[in-house]
């Protein structure tokens, strides 16, 4: 019998993904080393293109909420991907 606690649903997918663009974007610390790292985006936008074709390709077979949520997710991302390429310039 399976526990459902473990159970892996699209949106903790989606926020698995984010997670990885917002640590390679230096804003959050690598679970593995607990150190933020310099902002590598190549690394996030991947992530963040990795969700959006996540989102094309389920475009029509997902509920309302998880629509919702992937769309919040790759909305922030970008506003976050461009706010810290900007402060990376200075």
């Amino acid at each position: 019998m399976a526990i459902e606690e473990n159970k892996l649903d699209f949106n903790a997918f989606v926020l698995s993904l984010g997670s990885s663009a917002i640590i390679n974007l230096g804003e959050a610390p690598d679970p593995t080393t607990g150190q933020k790292s310099e902002p590598d985006f190549a690394l996030a936008q991947q992530s963040v293109d990795l969700l959006a074709l996540l989102q094309d390709k389920t475009r029509g077979n997902l509920s309302a909420d998880e629509s919702k949520f992937i769309e919040q997710m790759l909305y922030d991302l970008r506003m976050l991907f461009v706010t810290v390429k900007k402060a990376s310039k200075k």
